[in-house]
């Protein structure tokens, strides 16, 4: 696995706020090499060489970035999972069966 110093070199190669999904980077990724791949720069010479090179970064990035994803240890347990909750889940799992708060006397 990459030090920090290689997470966060990825990270800025690839235009990654601090907090990305799985998807966030591998869409970043598709789109990178959409602009930089060399097939693209086939009518400019000297522009070829530089689009190889960015695509040999953004590529490399790419595969730190997922080296880390891939051996990352994810938690299980309920205080995670319940931390991570964002609005009506969070919500549900705090007051899902009270009668005040969870919606049970909504009848009336």
């Amino acid at each position: 696995m990459s030090g920090f110093k290689e997470l966060t070199q990825a990270r800025s190669v690839l235009g990654l706020p601090e907090y990305a999904t799985r998807e966030e980077i591998r869409e970043r990724y598709r789109e990178l090499l959409g602009r930089w791949h060399p097939d693209r720069c086939v009518d400019d010479p000297g522009k070829r060489d530089a689009c190889t090179q960015m695509t040999q970064k953004v590529v490399a990035a790419y595969e730190t970035l997922m080296a880390y994803c891939d051996n990352y240890k994810y938690s299980f347990t309920r205080e995670d999972y319940t931390r991570h909750l964002a609005g009506q889940a969070w919500w549900m799992e705090r007051f899902g069966d009270d009668p005040l708060w969870g919606g049970a006397g909504d009848d009336e």
